[in-house]
């Protein structure tokens, strides 16, 4: 069970590395270039379809997270964990509140904002795509 449940967690946590530098470096700096007029309808499919990508990810993700702290307690897992914790703690008081006033239009500052902002969840999933690494080698 544990070689299975450390290789989910490795997976959906790499899928997340993978997606959050593309948004990163791709997404997130492309959004300044859809206009105005077509922002409102851009921004809504946009939240509709990410959900659709990052959130079965993110809940195996933390799932897998809360087995390994559960089944495998260590510094290892509890440091995925914490690093985990920080990830959705920008994500909910930095992140959605940023695409929240997005709601409302596009405004140049808070794409900049946000792409700054996002630094931090970057960096945080890539430490966590280290630790489950090391969690996959054979000890």
């Amino acid at each position: 069970m544990s070689g299975a449940l450390l290789l989910a967690h490795a997976a959906a946590t790499w899928f997340m590395v993978g997606l959050i530098w593309f948004v990163q470096v791709v997404h997130y700096p492309l959004f300044a270039g859809v206009g105005e007029h077509g922002w409102p309808a851009y921004g809504r499919r946009h939240q509709v379809l990410t959900t659709l990508v990052v959130g079965p990810a993110m809940l195996v993700e933390v799932a897998t997270c809360i087995l390994l702290l559960i089944l495998m307690p260590g510094v290892l897992p509890a440091a995925g964990a914490l690093l985990l914790g920080l990830v959705w703690a920008s994500t909910f008081f930095v992140q959605v509140p940023l695409h929240r006033r997005l709601e409302r239009g596009l405004d140049a500052a808070l794409v900049q904002k946000l792409v700054a902002t996002n630094w931090v969840r970057t960096a945080l999933w890539s430490a966590r795509g280290v630790v489950a690494l090391i969690l996959l080698s054979p000890s």
